[in-house]
């Protein structure tokens, strides 16, 4: 007997018309149901049934329709449809500015907080929604005086939203191509050449490199000439210009706005809802980790600098003692790790036995035993019966999962989760996963069951090959799955709250880290493997077609114990001190822009010098303004760097934080038995469940039992607690 979900999936039927006109309807109610609270009750008799849980209620409502709503615009063939959902999207964003800068309400609320903010009658995630409400408009403004000075924090606020807009768009709408004869590309894999689009006209007999794709990719790692490396990487950092002077104009509001509210910085104004509190945590944190990877990062560039000097004089060349930005992933490639055996020739061996379909099977396997549920995938006769239009799926590559909880009685339903996992062109192009329908407590007390996607942009398959991946992207796969998971079993009474969209940034990425660990485990990844050629007859002859010699015998099923020791040999620590190092130098940048001494300091600062000058010193890289014309070539990849308009900024260390957490996590929980379903169903209901319900740092406190350590975390790196 088939399962029946209780919750029907949400269906992709919207024009570029119907977003809009529904966008305005779901703002319209919201709106009403405030005016309605703003109207019938008076601060003196405000309580939180009578203010509070209302307010909820209509944001509940917002969230579920403005997630949907503005979903399209990361996944819709039609451009229209996209530009509707950006501005749906707009919309919405507006709208949370203008119930923030609500006086009205705020005297509601902070009348309810004065009220009940030490009633122990209040539920925790309650009492914690009450403070968030407050927060959120004394965040906008409304503490200051009326008049001039809170209209001007208004004015900012609304441009600031608009700067972020343009932003995204412009990013969207760049160049992201750039056209490259064979004889350029040599060194890149035959297979990802040959399906590169063929140029026309002006690009006849060149072949189109899209940054954002695995050829892109394959162009700056594989590329044996480097002024074609250069080229790639100097026309994929500069390729959105036209973003620094928004970004300057941003930096410099932020600043405004946050000194306006009595910050000294926007770091500061960020940081007070986060779990480091403060910018000076994550600057010392950030330094220290800096001066423990420096030591090795520096020898591991000089390696890679000696391979190049050996490569160029091999060659003919004459070595100049320069290493750029476009080097480091060629020779990273090249130069072992470490002195330990490598996976050297053999490395494209590695993705043979990680087919994507067959490793996102044996993955959701580990999550199912883990954490007491069951995955079941729609058929084509139940996605009919959903919709006869088959719209209960944007594109017909996507999978569609009903989540069911093992643990409860009958295999309660928790929700749907969506797999999109090929490039195609409209689609954003990030590995990501994406809330599309948020749970929460409904006004008749019955659940509102979560819907997540997983987006990817992985390679379509060939009839002779499935698409393979690499360990780095198995590990990706995990993150953004461990995303899905916390997700589908978060179970909170608000939509704010739920899942990791509902945490605080430094926190959210912590869960989906921890997940990671998987893949570095060899019995773990030794499960997950199998070669490709046994998952079809086709795969095999077509294999051995390719394959050198007449006779040519079928690999073993799964990766065997010398190839699967290379592989994490090479990837130990997890990804090697430089990069965290580039990350830190991300993070170094973020925390600089928003941290000025003066706003002056905000207005006049080069973006550009700054993070060209961060890079180079922190990762150990020349400056292209050596070269001749090499301002051109300097990197303006801030202009892209689309966490820096989100939720990130003066927040991209949060990765960094995350990763203290989850390996103190692993570590404490996990290292022992990581398949483990005692400490797997403690970590979901004590972690995943809880959403960003309460305090980020209360969370991991219970679960550990004590505050989070850097220990694991350092230990991972090789690089201990003591200098």
């Amino acid at each position: 007997m088939p399962r029946y979900a209780t919750q029907a999936p949400p269906l992709f039927t919207a024009t570029a018309e119907s977003i809009l006109l529904d966008a305005e309807r779901v703002l319209d109610a919201c709106r009403e149901a405030q005016n309605c609270i703003a109207a019938d009750v008076l601060p003196s008799a405000a309580t939180f049934d009578s203010v509070v849980l209302p307010l909820a209620q209509a944001e509940n409502a917002r969230i579920l329709g403005a997630r949907l709503l503005t979903f399209y615009d990361c996944v819709s063939p039609d451009g229209e449809i996209r530009a509707a959902s950006r501005r749906a999207r707009a919309m919405f964003d507006a709208f949370i500015v203008e119930t923030s800068l609500r006086e009205d309400l705020f005297a509601l609320v902070d009348a309810v907080l004065t009220r009940y903010g030490s009633d122990e009658s209040l539920d925790p995630e309650s009492r914690y929604l009450l403070t968030k409400f407050h927060q959120d408009h004394v965040r906008s403004g409304l503490k200051l005086p009326a008049g001039p000075i809170r209209d001007r924090f208004r004015d900012i606020k609304e441009r600031i939203q608009q700067l972020s807009a343009e932003f995204k768009k412009n990013v969207t709408e760049a160049s992201t191509a750039i056209w490259l004869t064979p004889q350029e590309l040599q060194g890149v894999p035959e297979g990802i050449l040959r399906g590169l689009e063929k140029g026309e006209g002006e690009n006849t007999n060149k072949l189109r490199v899209e940054f954002d794709r695995p050829a892109g990719w394959a162009a700056r790692t594989n590329a044996k000439s480097c002024e074609t490396r250069m080229r790639v990487e100097v026309a994929r950092t500069n390729a959105c210009n036209q973003n620094i002077a928004v970004f300057e104009e941003l930096v410099a509001l932020r600043d405004e706005a946050a000194r306006l509210l009595g910050y000294p910085n926007h770091a500061a104004f960020r940081m007070e809802e986060k779990m480091a509190r403060t910018p000076e945590r994550v600057n010392t944190f950030l330094s220290d980790l800096q001066s423990r990877l420096a030591p090795a990062g520096k020898a591991r560039i000089e390696r890679m600098k000696q391979a190049k000097r050996e490569e160029m004089e091999a060659s003919g060349g004459v070595f100049d003692g320069h290493f750029f930005a476009w080097d480091e992933p060629y020779y990273d490639q090249l130069v072992p790790q470490s002195d330990e055996p490598t996976i050297g020739p053999r490395g494209a061996k590695v993705s043979e036995y990680f087919p994507l379909q067959h490793t996102v099977t044996a993955m959701l396997d580990i999550f199912q035993q883990l954490f007491g549920l069951s995955f079941v995938e729609l058929a084509e006769a139940e996605h009919a019966r959903l919709s006869p239009t088959r719209s209960s799926r944007w594109h017909e590559d996507v999978r569609v999962f009903t989540v069911w909880d093992t643990d409860a009685v009958d295999d309660a339903f928790l929700g749907y989760l969506f797999l999109d996992l090929y490039a195609r062109d409209g689609k954003y192009g990030n590995h990501s996963n994406i809330n599309i329908v948020p749970g929460f407590t409904k006004m008749d007390g019955t659940r509102q069951y979560p819907s997540t996607a997983m987006l990817c942009s992985f390679p379509t398959p060939k009839p002779e090959k499935p698409t393979l991946l690499g360990h780095f992207f198995v590990t990706l796969l995990f993150h953004e799955v461990g995303h899905g998971i916390h997700d589908l079993v978060s179970k909170t009474k608000y939509a704010r709250f739920h899942g990791p969209d509902g945490t605080v940034v430094d926190y959210g990425e912590a869960p989906s880290q921890m997940l990671e660990n998987w893949c570095y485990l060899p019995a773990q990844l030794k499960a997950l493997s199998k070669h490709y050629t046994y998952l079809s007859p086709d795969y095999l002859a077509a294999w051995q077609a390719h394959e050198i010699g007449e006779e040519h015998p079928q690999p073993p099923e799964q990766i065997p114990d010398d190839l699967l020791a290379t592989v994490l040999a090479s990837s130990k620590p997890k990804h090697g001190a430089l990069h965290y190092l580039r990350q830190i130098s991300m993070c170094a940048f973020d925390m600089a822009v928003h941290q000025p001494e003066s706003h002056e300091a905000a207005t006049t600062m080069d973006f550009t010098e700054l993070w060209n000058n961060l890079f180079q010193s922190i990762c150990f890289l020349d400056d292209p303004a050596v070269l001749d014309g090499g301002a051109s070539q300097r990197s303006r990849d801030y202009t892209v760097f689309q966490h820096l308009v989100g939720d990130y900024d003066a927040g991209y260390y949060s990765y960094l934080f995350s990763n203290v957490y989850s390996a103190d996590m692993f570590h404490s929980a996990f290292r022992a038995d990581p398949m483990s379903a005692r400490e797997g169903r403690r970590y979901r209901y004590s972690v995943l469940e809880k959403g960003g319900s309460q305090d980020g740092m209360e969370i991991l406190s219970n679960f550990l039992g004590r505050e989070p350590s850097l220990e694991a975390f350092y230990e991972e790196l090789g690089i201990g607690l003591e200098v």
